[in-house]
């Protein structure tokens, strides 16, 4: 598993749906995930510490949570099959986990309002994600002024 957080919400270019990108915490790879434009709103809302007039569905979830003393603990984005990903979040109640099978929006929108840590599968990270190149050379590049500026007096030892 790999803990991700909400980059940035967009539009994608082909569908014109919103979509949600998620980016793994080292900033190396980057999910996209196609959501509904409702979702899209929830999520820009809960990213954005927006109040509203009167709670949204996932304002409404988080409410019933914290009333029947329910954490969220984590959501889990754990699969995809014919290009719909699978989520599911883990709740503790009682002092017990449980696990509710959800659309991974609906999952990031909560997560985004209860605080929780959204967690994607590594074989979703591997073959769905996007590795971001620009950020690899950038780091050598840091890596390399580095080693550059090393001095052999760098490298003495106190006795």
């Amino acid at each position: 598993m790999r803990q991700m957080k909400v980059d940035k919400l967009g539009i994608d270019l082909l569908t014109h749906d919103p979509v949600v990108i998620l980016k793994d915490l080292e900033g190396r790879r980057y999910l996209p995930i196609l959501i509904g434009a409702f979702e899209a709103t929830a999520i820009q809302l809960a990213l954005e510490g927006q109040a509203v007039p009167r709670p949204l569905s996932h304002d409404l979830m988080k409410s019933m949570l914290d009333s029947l003393n329910a954490k969220l603990t984590k959501i889990v984005i754990h699969d995809i099959r014919d290009s719909t990903f699978f989520a599911k979040l883990v709740l503790e109640c009682n002092g017990e986990d449980q696990e509710i099978d959800a659309r991974p929006s609906d999952c990031i929108a909560l997560a985004l309002r209860a605080n929780a840590p959204i967690f994607v599968s590594d074989k979703i990270v591997l073959e769905e994600s996007v590795y971001d190149k620009k950020a690899e050379e950038e780091e050598m590049q840091r890596f390399k002024k580095y080693i550059e500026s090393l001095k052999p007096s760098d490298f003495k030892t106190e006795s």
